[in-house]
């Protein structure tokens, strides 16, 4: 029996555009609220259920959080549920990001968004590193684990590629999953189903129809991926030509979609190389003011690249107008890039679904979620070496924000839209009498 879901659909659309507006703090920060709305507060999905989801998206290349809210939003209310809950969840970044490129590309830098800046940029330090622990808490429940996690950040900082860790997680959970199943099997922790009660898809609760595998589904919802993809590419070509900048932004962005494993900064070299020395959309210091803006925006890192088509289509002026061309250009890189986490998920979820308790299959993806935590402590060190140790020094105003930031998270469990507004604030008061200046220079 297939239970039909009890939340109207309605329901679920408000809470995926507001996540949408709210999302701050990279993908563990995301997926981070998801669990803690989804998991703890509403219960629409079980603790285990959520975590195999979650192990698939990271597997995959792309944004997983983006993946993760595609998937929930597809178990529950089918493919349109999935189409609509991924696209709210993108639409407030992209419209954020190409509104912030218009107001980049026509009036130029402002001091008083390099003072916001310097109080948001510690609070994701902040935000980083809480998700890690809270997501760390739930995944290395061994030491087995919790060296797979201690390996991926080593590998990370020692510059292995992350194809290459996904691949070597997987190989080790892969063995573990015949010789010590054990060690491999994730547990929701008792005290989370004891206090929050069942949840709609709980442990145990039937696959729906919808959600059943099938070969023929897959490799018809693989077909038409495909198909949209090349079609949508084909028509780009067709109307700007083939090497027109559209055109080529596409082709790109959509290779750098495929790449795309381990969140944004694992493919960022990759984009700085393409857009800026290949093909010249936007100069390095373009580049780097748009990275800021991506990290103090909501939603996935990776929209970062509506900056970049903004950017590259202003420049450009395609349609006569710089301001058309850039909205042109924002469309065509965040269409291309995320068009195929829609196709990994809508094809591959009934799939993951049918892997649920078979341990040589699932063992792999828990293998590789514990090896990403580590991959997300290594990005917190990414972070805090570039902002709490910029210029070459410690910069002791963003350390305390670091910290306050970490504290309020993690000890008083303040919310990350109060706690932004917070350090933004702080980093304006820093900023006065005649500190503009000093942190222009900071941030530089």
């Amino acid at each position: 029996m297939s239970p039909a879901p009890s939340i109207p659909l309605a329901t679920a659309l408000r809470y995926w555009l507001k996540l949408g507006f709210i999302s701050f703090g990279g993908p563990a920060g995301q997926i981070a609220m998801m669990h803690a709305e989804l998991v703890e507060r509403r219960r629409w999905i079980s603790e285990r259920r959520f975590l195999h989801a979650l192990n698939y998206c990271m597997l995959l290349p792309g944004p997983e959080a983006t993946q993760l809210a595609i998937y929930i939003g597809w178990l529950l209310h089918r493919t349109w549920g999935g189409i609509v809950a991924g696209l709210l969840f993108l639409l407030p970044s992209l419209l954020l990001l190409t509104g912030l490129g218009w107001v980049y590309m026509a009036y130029g830098h402002l001091p008083v968004i390099a003072a916001l800046l310097y109080g948001l940029k510690p609070a994701v330090v902040a935000i980083v590193l809480a998700a890690a622990w809270r997501i760390g808490r739930r995944t290395l429940r061994n030491g087995l684990l919790a060296g797979i996690a201690a390996a991926g950040f080593a590998a990370i900082l020692l510059g292995l590629p992350f194809p290459l860790l996904v691949l070597g997680a997987g190989l080790i959970g892969w063995l573990g999953g015949r010789f010590t199943p054990h060690q491999f099997t994730v547990k929701a922790p008792p005290a989370t189903a004891q206090h929050h009660g069942p949840a709609l898809i709980d442990d145990d609760t039937p696959t729906p129809g919808h959600a059943r595998f099938s070969r023929r589904r897959l490799l018809a919802g693989a077909a038409v991926g495909v198909l949209a993809v090349a079609a949508s590419w084909a028509l780009l070509a067709a109307a700007t030509g083939t090497d027109g900048p559209l055109a080529s932004m596409g082709w790109f962005f959509t290779k750098m979609a495929l790449l795309t494993f381990g969140g944004a900064y694992a493919v960022l070299p990759y984009v700085v190389d393409g857009a800026v020395h290949q093909f010249g959309w936007l100069t390095p210091a373009q580049m780097i003011d748009g990275l800021a803006l991506g990290e103090t925006t909501p939603g996935p890192l990776i929209m970062i690249v509506a900056f970049i088509g903004f950017v590259g289509g202003w420049a450009q002026q395609m349609a006569g107008s710089a301001l058309l061309s850039g909205i042109a250009g924002a469309c065509v890189a965040a269409w291309f890039t995320f068009l195929p986490s829609f196709v990994f998920i809508l094809a591959g979820g009934p799939l993951v679904e049918a892997t649920r308790g078979n341990i040589r299959l699932t063992a792999p993806l828990t293998a590789i979620s514990a090896a990403v935590v580590g991959v997300i402590a290594s990005l917190a060190v990414f972070l805090a070496s570039h902002v709490l140790f910029a210029a070459g020094s410690v910069q002791w105003p963003a350390v305390a924000i670091a910290v306050a930031a970490a504290v309020a998270l993690l000890r008083y469990e303040v919310g990350t839209v109060k706690l932004l507004l917070g350090c933004a604030i702080a980093g304006l008061v820093l900023s006065y009498p005649g500190g503009t200046t000093q942190i222009l220079q900071q941030a530089s």
